[in-house]
């Protein structure tokens, strides 16, 4: 196995505002908003109505497909309404909301230690299922879906990503240094469906607390091994980690499972440990809240639901005589801007960061031309040219962009508009030449059907 990965790139990770702020829980004051749609797929259907009471762990949306997750309920109280409300994106979308009783009242049997023994692969995806578990890593794929590949017996590795390269965030670490034994508890327990895998927990260098835990949680077991890695950005990026332990590259359009591979996010594992052993659906996770404009920057087990602005307040609010520029959901790199910091938190929202400058706003006034220089060719990790495709963007040669400079396989690490000189904003214009394509494709599709 290697320990890194073809180009990236050295941002500051500006983990030190954070990285030892323990997990700690956050019990909000306010309504709490579950958005029906927190995962890729189809969104949840709810199975609650207005004036209905609703208790912690009390499933309130059902799955409503094949890659769908339901919806758990964080708290106790009451549901307020089925109605649109904003979320992350700034679009207004079906959400319930729970007027919440501060009294925190569990379901039945939560928490209650189940037991796992002889449990067939069947039974434990339907565990998984049945507690709502998405990838936390920020993708947001159905769990049980992902852990159901065509051939279980060619899966050669389950990769539990601890990496945790976006600048920042700091909670998957905090989580490895406080709960390392539940994360391999759920590692073991996803291992029994691949007969045939090996389990490699990859963390970067920069967490040397979070590595000597894991390797003490893994003391004695023969399927599990930690893997120290360098510390390079997207180093927790999926192809990435895949290079690096399995040595193979592989078509964005493919699955890991194609490669022999299985990558799940720590927070993940560690839910599907709750989960399957403990009876405990996905409501809370890890969260970090950050950034030069936040008075005291810290990492927090949140209740799904939460608004961020109870978050923010929680560390104390803004710095004395700061002016906030930009909050973005996530890490500078792959994070998305909110409009507000009065939306929910969601199944896959892993980080607030708050900042004092706009970095966007200030590129914009620098960009020029172009230079030429291929920095951002060095820096790819999935080996494309940037600056042709930039150049395909512009003057609307989608074909060209797509089947010729493999457009497609941009996984919008933000590696090429971070080095770029010229400042030109590469990511922003690859991902909007993604939703046209993908655009003109169902146009077609439906134009066919016709």
């Amino acid at each position: 196995m290697k320990v890194t990965f073809r180009g990236g790139v050295h941002p500051d990770d500006k983990k030190g505002l954070s990285r030892d702020a323990q997990l700690r829980i956050f019990d909000p004051e306010g309504d709490l908003i579950f958005p029906l749609s927190q995962h890729i797929g189809k969104p949840a259907r709810a199975i609650v109505k207005k004036n209905d009471p609703v208790l912690v762990g009390q499933c309130i949306a059902e799955p409503d497909g094949f890659v769908s997750a339901g919806i758990y309920c964080s708290c106790s109280g009451t549901v307020k309404a089925v109605e649109k409300r904003r979320t992350l994106s700034g679009a207004m979308a079906d959400c319930i909301v729970v007027e919440n009783d501060h009294e925190y009242r569990p379901v039945e049997g939560l928490g209650k230690r189940l037991e796992t023994n002889g449990l067939t692969s069947e039974e434990i995806l339907s565990r998984i299922k049945n507690a709502g578990i998405v990838g936390l890593g920020g993708a947001g794929f159905p769990t049980h879906v992902k852990l159901a590949p065509k051939d279980p017996s060619a899966i050669r590795f389950v990769i539990a990503n601890g990496a945790e390269c976006e600048p920042y965030l700091t909670c998957n670490d905090q989580l490895m240094r406080q709960n390392a034994d539940g994360i391999v508890e759920g590692l073991e327990i996803t291992l029994r469906l691949f007969p045939n895998a090996k389990g490699v927990i990859c963390i970067e260098k920069n967490k040397p607390e979070a590595i000597e835990a894991m390797q003490k949680a893994i003391a004695g077991k023969d399927r599990l091994e930690v893997l120290p890695l360098k510390t390079k950005y997207p180093q927790g990026g999926e192809h990435s980690l895949i290079k690096v332990v399995a040595g193979v590259d592989y078509p964005i359009a493919n699955l890991p499972a194609d490669v022999g591979c299985v990558v799940c996010n720590v927070g993940t594992l560690y839910a599907v440990g709750r989960a399957v052993q403990w009876n405990e659906p996905l409501f809370t996770h890890v969260l970090t809240v950050s950034g030069e404009a936040v008075k005291n920057p810290g990492n927090f087990i949140v209740r799904d639901g939460t608004s961020f602005s109870e978050l923010l307040n929680a560390c104390g609010g803004l710095k004395d005589n700061v002016v906030l520029k930009k909050a973005l959901t996530g890490g500078p790199m792959m994070g998305f801007a909110l409009s507000t910091l009065d939306v929910p938190v969601q199944k896959t929202s892993n980080g607030l960061t708050l900042f004092t400058e706009d970095g966007s706003e200030k590129a914009e006034k620098e960009m020029t031309a172009c230079l030429r220089c291929g920095r951002c060719t060095t820096v790819c990790p999935t080996g494309l040219m940037p600056q042709m495709m930039a150049s395909a963007v512009e003057f609307g040669e989608y074909d060209r962009y797509e089947n010729k400079l493999h457009g497609l396989e941009c996984v919008a690490c933000g590696s090429c508009s971070y080095i770029c000189p010229a400042k030109r904003p590469l990511t922003e214009t690859f991902k909007a030449a993604k939703a046209e394509i993908m655009a003109r494709k169902r146009a077609a599709q439906a134009g066919g059907k016709k």
